[in-house]
């Protein structure tokens, strides 16, 4: 789902089982500009990563089926989205944690619950050395 067409700034998705998470950063997206495009775990990122090419993903860590860790491993090994900034969105924040993200390609790290301005700090950081 790609939300509202009117808006013309850079493609994010983000990639997590809770709906709630998904909810609100569509919302604060949304209403920053970004296309936004949601997926419930990491088969359908998976094939939505193929129709609408994201310039940036956010990925939840614990997800059912293919784990964050797991899809962004996969992303990566695509020539076509070695490049695309991969950020993982967790609720736990341990440095084990963040280097097992870092070892699978991810270039950053937001924690759960985030606020508005966090989440689109960290866009802004990432689109702007990547696009």
């Amino acid at each position: 789902m790609t939300i509202p067409l009117e808006n013309t700034g850079p493609k994010i998705m983000v990639i997590d089982d809770s709906s709630t998470i998904r909810r609100s950063a569509e919302i604060f997206l949304g209403q920053a500009g970004y296309q936004v495009i949601l997926a419930e775990d990491g088969f359908d990122a998976l094939a939505k990563i193929q129709d609408h090419h994201p310039d940036l993903i956010f990925c939840d860590i614990l997800m059912p089926r293919l784990d964050g860790y797991q899809t962004c491993a996969l992303v990566k090994k695509n020539t076509k989205f070695h490049n695309t900034p991969f950020i993982m969105l967790s609720s736990k924040d341990s440095v084990f944690d963040r280097a097992r993200g870092a070892m699978v390609g991810s270039i950053a790290y937001l924690t759960k619950p985030f606020t508005k301005d966090n989440l689109i700090s960290t866009v802004r950081t990432h689109t702007a050395q990547h696009i």
